[in-house]
């Protein structure tokens, strides 16, 4: 692979796409207003088949997809019921207490706004009445049995029916302004980056250098990180799942950032592995096999696209990356899934591995690509990035657009 070293033209913030103005948001913010109807019509229509009348639903997610109600990460912890809805065959009923009212208000101009309940069971034949519903659909995974039952017992003539993965299979389908917020988030994260390289120097630590990417992204014009940013050095690169340390950066080591810009609400997710000093030749090997593994998956992509050809299941293509690795037979090929789906969560539908569904990718959408090679007590490499699939529209695009070259500082 081409290397690009310190000095040698490294990237530059300048070379990625600007913030959005705020006139960019406004219009997604439209965009999202006017495209709520169609977002509840696939929910609506499932109705009928499932034998329900409504649709009562707690992921906060869900709630700003189908009402525009936002609720902050973590805050559903302590909203108690403000913020649950629920969604009838013609109306749409969002909780909210005192402290959400004026918000709920402003944000779902279309929705019937009802004093959230310090107890939903307590509630709860009120409400489920107020719509005719005599069998509700509820967020399975989400309500505690406890509450399941104590909803039953509050109004036994009102079945309570587990529903499971509707509004996520819809989310997974992509409108096209939600791809161009994964986009914008996508640039915040690789401008962030950029900005970062001139201070990943020997002596620098990983838990500094990931506070700094996290003020780089929180500044450079997202309203927050996707997730904490990870920076690993060396052996600790060959945690996953690492969490930064005091432990400082070397020369002849790998330096692991994982981490994500928020914008508009929608989220990106990438992963470089740069090389401090010149880069070992085992490290720049494992490197070099991991960037294979990557590209592979990505080219079938995009020979289902450009041929016209049913586009692979997550299973399928997490399969093209792993024979990639496992092919070669030096290291073993990494445990986790190829890659996730992205946007309002930053893990989210479609998946991509092993044990992912057999059914084609859906499309238009986007997700990660991300195989590694982690050696245990030695280094660790993952390169991540987001790619738009759109079938019909005949593209398979990368919206990471920071380099994927062997990067030396």
């Amino acid at each position: 692979m081409a290397a690009v070293r310190d000095g040698a033209g490294l990237p530059e913030p300048a070379d990625f796409a600007a913030p959005p103005t705020s006139d960019q948001r406004a219009r997604w913010s439209d965009a999202d207003a006017a495209a709520r109807p169609g977002r509840l019509a696939p929910l609506r229509a499932r109705f009928a088949a499932a034998d329900i009348d409504a649709y009562f639903g707690l992921r906060r997610q869900h709630l700003r997809y189908l009402t525009g109600f936002t609720l902050g990460e973590g805050e559903e912890k302590v909203a108690g019921t403000s913020g649950q809805f629920l969604v009838s065959g013609g109306e749409v009923i969002v909780l909210a207490d005192s402290r959400y009212t004026l918000q709920a208000g402003r944000e779902t101009p279309g929705a019937r706004i009802v004093e959230g309940p310090r107890d939903l069971a307590a509630a709860w034949p009120a409400l489920v009445a107020s719509v005719g519903a005599r069998r509700v659909g509820v967020e399975a995974s989400l309500l505690p049995y406890a509450t399941w039952r104590r909803l039953e017992a509050a109004a036994p003539e009102v079945e309570v029916v587990p529903i499971e993965g509707w509004i996520e299979a819809d989310r997974a389908i992509k409108e096209s302004t939600e791809l161009d917020r994964v986009a914008a988030a996508c640039a915040v994260a690789d401008r962030a980056l950029a900005t970062l390289l001139p201070k990943i120097r020997p002596g620098a630590t990983e838990h500094d250098l990931a506070l700094e990417l996290e003020w780089l992204i929180r500044t450079g014009g997202a309203e927050a990180i996707a997730f904490e940013p990870t920076c690993l050095v060396g052996a600790n690169a060959a945690l996953p799942h690492g969490a930064p340390s005091d432990d400082v950066v070397r020369a002849g080591a790998v330096v692991l950032f994982d981490f994500g810009a928020e914008v508009a609400g929608y989220r990106s997710d990438m992963t470089r592995t740069l090389f401090v000093g010149e880069p070992g030749e085992r490290d720049l090997a494992v490197y070099e096999l991991v960037a294979r593994a990557q590209k592979a998956a990505i080219d079938q992509l995009e020979a289902c696209v450009d041929g016209d050809l049913a586009l692979p299941s997550g299973r399928d293509l997490d399969g093209v990356a792993r024979r990639v690795i496992e092919g070669d037979g030096r290291w073993p090929a990494y445990g986790h899934g190829l890659g996730h789906g992205i946007g309002l969560q930053t893990h989210e539908q479609p998946s991509l591995g092993a044990w992912s569904l057999d059914g084609p990718l859906p499309s238009p959408t986007v997700f990660s690509i991300e195989p590694g090679i982690y050696l245990e007590g030695e280094t660790g490499v993952r390169i991540e990035d987001l790619i738009l699939l759109d079938a019909a529209g005949g593209r398979v695009e990368r919206l990471t657009q920071f380099p994927r070259d062997v990067i030396v500082v």
